[in-house]
């Protein structure tokens, strides 16, 4: 009696869904990955992999920490802040850079760049201050702030000519002013350029008119740290000469800082900061005092300015610049502005708001404010018939935030942000995760020595959102990409060492660059060389989860663009994996022990077998047994679209 064949049973698998760690490989869906790495899941039928990183022409003298993009008069560059303060501008489609600031310029970490119209990048330094860059020039914006009236004159019968002096940095502008007068004296004065590149306050002067003895000091606005403000607290009495009224600072471990007291009324109505000095940190002993002028008992309080600059934003036609729980806002139409009408400061002081302030950001008519564990939006910002400036001011979340200040960007009508437990989107008021497929992979990654960053990017044409970190592989650190888009999600790995990346819009596409400190690399844009994959599918139970089978075919549907091209394949199970099996669509001429025959013409050449391009079959007989079987696919091959698994088996016992 012939032996009857033991039945037969076949699994396709087609349809790509992306990556999945939440659960086991046994528990995913068929048509999911436990892991996929550079490797993009397009569609149905349509796993193609990725461009290698291109290493571009330019490479920096120093260790960049952080990357920024800007555009300056329809031009794209890329800005690289390094750990020695220095910093340089790149351009991206000539691949050439030119130093802004040479080392000890800017603070070593912690820099935040924004964009106002494409005449003037923004950057705020986190000690150092507030510049701008036109591309030319990068200016430090102390601007002029409040100017107060010592001496209203006598004898105007107009209103005289205000000159405000010149700016300490020549590349600078000029504040200027104009006033009005009332009974012969002059009795305001209304600032009309704020001006940039003040370190100390200018000085004041007035001519014309028909009068005399007008006189007015005026205070600046940088946005330092380290230094030094006064609060008036007891206003004293008998203060009536200004001339020898001595405002003294003193202790706080700082240097230089000096102000000048404001009578009126026998009081010292304010104390106008001439120059705010620098490294003071210590306000437990930073002393204020008042002497002269023939009053007594005035009490000034001294601020020190401790809180690190955290965000810049351009919103609304202004500037918005977040330190601490304070957000300063400049007049509209002006950058450097801080002291008008219509410009202000808000502090943040509800409860959902536990800490400081993370990053700031513009986007989708929105100033979006962060904290690690809050998100508040500004939105309707008006300005009244008087001036003042108003807008609504809206916690959407009290539990979720991020602090990963370079992490947080637009994509498409959403925010999206990284946490130290997911990624989220913000679209309108309501927060949602988008990484429960990534939640396996987050005790791995290193939040606590690099900073993630992120960016848009286009690959294979289409948009998608991709962030950056460093992620321990089994004991190997390297740093990897999780890419998101159509809501599957994918690993890519453009360099081993990129610690921070950025995207720039160039030529209409969006593009991501990163560096590994010393190289400037551009993401999926090298055909020629190969980049190495890697999936693993999910552990599937052929239809049957309580059954055995034996594996015993398996093949691979792949649509090649070149020929020679391999994939090394272990057929896996609950129970562990296979011999690697090598599959090729190179021809080999193999001899009874299994060695591969060399074939030489006349010249003593070895003569190749090529395989053809377009769509293959791989196959080969598969060993392995388990519940469940799946695949693990390596190769380091160029370009490539896998289009289907396949799988032979037969069923055995059950349990």
């Amino acid at each position: 009696m012939a032996a009857v064949e033991q039945k037969k049973s076949y699994q396709v698998v087609k349809q790509f869904e992306g990556l999945n760690t939440k659960a086991n490989r046994t528990a995913i869906s068929e048509n999911q990955f436990s892991w996929l790495e550079n490797l993009m899941p397009i569609g149905y039928a349509n796993l193609k992999s990725l461009k290698s990183p291109r290493t571009t022409a330019v490479t920096f003298a120093g260790n960049v920490v952080s990357l920024f993009s800007a555009n300056i008069n329809n031009k794209d560059y890329l800005l690289a802040f390094k750990a020695d303060g220095s910093c340089d501008f790149v351009d991206v489609v000539a691949e050439t850079k030119v130093a802004i600031k040479t080392a000890g310029f800017f603070s070593a970490s912690g820099i935040n760049v924004s964009q106002y119209k494409n005449t003037q990048v923004l950057i705020l330094d986190p000690v150092k201050g507030y510049f701008t860059w036109d591309g030319s020039f990068l200016v430090a914006v102390g601007s002029v702030g409040a100017i107060f009236i010592t001496n209203g004159g006598t004898g105007y019968t107009s209103a005289p000519t205000v000159t405000i002096s010149a700016p300490n940095d020549a590349n600078g502008v000029r504040a200027t002013a104009t006033c009005a007068t009332t009974a012969n004296v002059v009795t305001s004065i209304s600032l009309t350029e704020a001006g940039s590149g003040y370190t100390v306050a200018p000085t004041v002067t007035f001519s014309g008119g028909g009068g005399s003895n007008a006189a007015a000091i005026a205070g600046i606005v940088d946005f330092k740290t380290g230094t030094v403000s006064a609060l008036v607290t007891n206003g004293g009495s008998g203060y009536t000469n200004a001339a020898n009224t001595v405002v003294t600072i003193a202790g706080g471990g700082g240097t230089n800082a000096a102000a000048t007291a404001i009578l009126a009324g026998g009081r010292i109505n304010g104390v106008v900061i001439t120059n705010p000095g620098q490294n003071y940190t210590n306000v437990s002993n930073l002393t204020v005092t008042i002497t002269g002028g023939g009053g007594s008992n005035a009490v000034v309080k001294g601020i020190v300015n401790d809180q690190l600059n955290t965000g810049i934003s351009s919103f609304s036609g202004r500037v918005w610049i977040a330190n601490g729980r304070n957000i300063s806002y400049s007049a509209a139409g002006s950058v450097s502005d801080f002291v008008t009408v219509s410009a202000g400061t808000i502090v943040l002081t509800d409860s959902t708001l536990r800490g400081n302030i993370v990053q700031i950001l513009s986007a989708n008519n929105f100033l979006y404010i962060f904290g690690q564990d809050s998100i508040n939006v500004f939105s309707d910002v008006r300005v009244t018939g008087t001036g003042v400036t108003l807008f609504t001011n809206t916690n959407i979340s009290a539990s979720v935030g991020s602090k990963f200040d370079y992490a947080i960007f637009p994509y498409f009508r959403s925010v999206l942000f990284m946490n130290d437990y997911g990624v989220y989107a913000l679209v309108g008021s309501t927060t949602s995760k988008l990484s429960d497929p990534l939640d396996g992979i987050f005790d791995n990654i290193d939040f606590a020595t690099t900073a993630v960053t992120a960016g848009q990017v286009l690959i294979n044409n289409i948009l998608c959102a991709a962030f950056n970190f460093r992620y321990d592989d089994n004991g190997t650190y390297r740093y990897i990409q999780a890419v998101f888009f159509e809501k599957k999600w994918f690993f890519t790995s453009q360099g081993n060492d990129i610690k921070t990346m950025v995207s720039i819009p160039v030529d209409g596409k969006i593009r991501l660059y990163g560096t590994n400190g010393t190289n400037l690399v551009h993401f999926y844009d090298n055909a020629t060389t190969p980049l190495f994959s890697r999936l693993q599918t999910a552990l599937m139970p052929m239809g049957d989860p309580i059954r055995t089978k034996q594996a015993l075919k398996f093949a691979v549907e792949a649509t090649l663009n070149s020929a020679g091209t391999d994939l090394n394949v272990t057929v896996d199970s609950e129970i562990g994996s296979s011999p690697s099996y090598l599959l090729t669509n190179t021809t080999n001429w193999i001899n009874n022990s299994s060695s591969v025959i060399l074939w030489q013409n006349n010249s003593s050449n070895v003569i190749g077998f090529s395989g053809e391009t377009g769509y293959t079959l791989y196959k080969s007989d598969a060993a392995q047994w388990g519940k469940y079987i799946g695949l693990t696919l390596t190769s380091t091959s160029s370009e490539y679209f896998i289009n289907g698994f396949e799988f032979e088996h037969e069923l055995r016992v059950r349990f």
